[in-house]
């Protein structure tokens, strides 16, 4: 059945960032905090030194969407000189492990002969949504099969006891028009205990032909009737794709069932980096539109008709 999103327009813009960040509000990260009808959401910035950063704001979906409660300084800053995050964080996804609210991160370095290099961190929320390193070091990074970078996740428990990752994989660098360009696609890993992690190579979204060179963002949500995921894929621009599995391991692409209309100025380029959540009786997406998220996070609501 196609899904037909309503665009509600963009909720939170250049406008709105706290003194601390000096652009973007990047791959949007919803975090329940308030009951069903206030959600606080996480967004990854920029600093003067072009580092990326994590802060957050409230989004009430009482009434008409609006915004409060901007973060007046950032929660997770980068790590220590020389460490794999030390030139920024950017949150992927939280998730309940035993007692503990996990968030999963990608920590990023600059490079010399390919742009940059990524790996993922974890971090520790606490009861008021801060955030702390539960390692210096990343707990998924390159290996002998997967020699690149592994970069954006999102983390379910399902069954009990069974954690389950679908993670970008970069399978390698070409040169285009001159320049580094990666080519990076979805894999699938498990976990009994949420951090150390069992890859397998296992390849849960495919390119699908040859000039699409990314697939990021995964987003998974397990309905009664089978799972579902939601991600970024790129050719000449983003646009926001979907899968269906019956197990959550082998996932059918079935792009053509998401229509999201362009809402304006904002996301008439590119459409990415999808988060999606049940609130108040209804299914919202909230994501990014033109430039990675400097022009700001878009809302949308699945449409019931």
């Amino acid at each position: 059945m196609k899904q037909r999103w309503v665009p509600l327009g963009k909720i939170f813009g250049p406008e709105h960032l706290p003194e601390w960040a000096k652009s973007h509000a990047a791959v949007p990260l919803i975090h329940k905090s308030g009951g069903s009808k206030v959600n606080k959401i996480y967004f990854t910035s920029r600093d003067a030194r072009g580092r990326s950063t994590l802060g957050s704001f409230n989004l009430d979906l009482s009434g008409n969407p609006k915004i409060y409660g901007v973060s007046e300084a950032p929660y997770l800053v980068p790590g220590n000189l020389g460490a794999f995050d030390d030139d920024g964080v950017m949150a992927c996804c939280f998730c309940q492990v035993g007692d503990e609210t996990f968030l999963y991160y990608i920590g990023w370095n600059r490079g010399v002969t390919v742009p940059f290099r990524n790996s993922i961190g974890l971090a520790r929320a606490s009861a008021f949504g801060d955030l702390s390193r539960v390692f210096e070091g990343p707990i998924l990074d390159r290996t002998p099969l997967e020699p690149h970078f592994v970069a954006s996740c999102f983390v379910m428990e399902q069954p009990a006891g069974r954690f389950r990752m679908w993670y970008l994989s970069c399978v390698g660098w070409d040169l285009h028009a001159g320049q580094p360009r990666h080519r990076y696609h979805i894999k699938y890993a498990e976990s009994t205990d949420g951090v150390v992690w069992e890859r397998t190579g296992q390849v849960a979204i495919d390119f699908e032909h040859d000039s699409e060179y990314a697939i990021s963002r995964p987003w998974v949500v397990k309905d009664r009737d089978c799972w579902k995921m939601w991600y970024s894929y790129r050719g000449e621009s983003y646009k926001i794709g979907y899968a269906e599995s019956s197990d959550g391991i082998k996932w059918r692409r079935m792009d053509h069932l998401v229509s999201l209309p362009r809402a304006g100025s904002w996301d008439s380029e590119m459409v990415e980096y999808p988060c999606v959540f049940d609130s108040d009786g209804r299914r919202w997406m909230i994501y990014n539109g033109n430039g990675y998220g400097i022009s700001g996070i878009g809302l949308a609501a699945l449409s019931t008709e």
